[in-house]
């Protein structure tokens, strides 16, 4: 990264799932870089969901360079999910209509909920390393059961890991939805499953759906059960086939406590 910015930078890795980032810094300048993000960052950019996009380079062997501001902040902690302005970012992403636009033109495709059962259930094989795994099965069958029910005929943008880790509190007071490279078109419960379940206690739900935008319905409700789960099961099999057991197990947990608190198992 250096030979593109110049001596005087000083690059260092910035962790990441996929070790393509990096943070940049010469006197009185600092920069966040990426290489191959999706051409995507520049209407999120341009749409104030993420820190604003400052140049992009393509080097001779066809990769892309990206630098966006590196602000000062701060991630959220999970208990400021609840904060009316997560809300209201998460209903700005869902509905707009040139992220849609975006995303379409580059290839991605609605995503059913057939794709996300057949996804779980073809790479079942990793899930059953999870020990103890009665949950994964039960989850399974869950999802089986419910497939039909949940599918949606309004498709949004979705940025597919709302962790509250994701989420930039920048020194200035400004929100950001960082680290779009799972971004996926799909139902907006599949986002609001996880968030609401992960960390809005339940007699708040209505209030912070309310701020989201919309009253929420049984069939809302029952969806964003049913992409909870299936989002739990995606991230356990995601990190097994990283090596990263200690997090599949935090996973398993959160899963046992969403199917628990839903009634799926005792």
């Amino acid at each position: 990264m250096e030979h593109i910015l110049g001596n005087n930078w000083t690059v260092t890795p910035a962790g990441g799932s996929t070790g393509e980032a990096y943070y940049a810094q010469t006197e009185g300048k600092r920069l966040f870089l990426k290489r191959n993000s999706s051409p995507f960052l520049a209407v999120l950019s341009a749409e104030g969901i993420v820190p604003k996009l400052v140049w992009t380079k393509r080097l001779e062997n066809g990769d892309v360079i990206t630098a966006q501001e590196w602000l000062e902040g701060r991630e959220l902690q999970p208990e400021e999910m609840d904060y009316p302005r997560v809300a209201a970012l998460l209903s700005k992403i869902h509905h707009s209509t040139e992220l849609l636009d975006m995303l379409m033109r580059l290839g991605k495709h609605p995503l059913t909920p057939d794709e996300v059962l057949k996804d779980i259930k073809d790479n079942q094989t990793v899930l059953n390393q999870v020990d103890p795994h009665m949950e994964v099965s039960v989850a399974i069958d869950f999802l089986q059961q419910r497939v039909q029910d949940v599918r949606h005929d309004k498709h949004v943008v979705c940025h597919c890991d709302t962790n509250h880790n994701n989420w930039l509190l920048s020194a200035e007071d400004q929100l950001y939805l960082i680290d779009w490279d799972n971004a996926m078109v799909a139902d907006p419960a599949l986002d609001l499953g996880m968030l609401l379940h992960s960390y809005i206690p339940l007699d708040k739900w209505d209030d912070w759906l309310k701020e989201y935008g919309i009253i929420p319905d049984e069939n809302l409700y029952q969806r964003m059960i049913w992409y909870a789960v299936s989002q739990s099961l995606a991230f356990i099999q995601w990190h097994q086939m990283r090596g990263e057991y200690d997090e599949a197990a935090l996973r398993l947990r959160k899963l046992n406590r969403v199917m628990t608190r839903e009634g799926i198992i005792e």
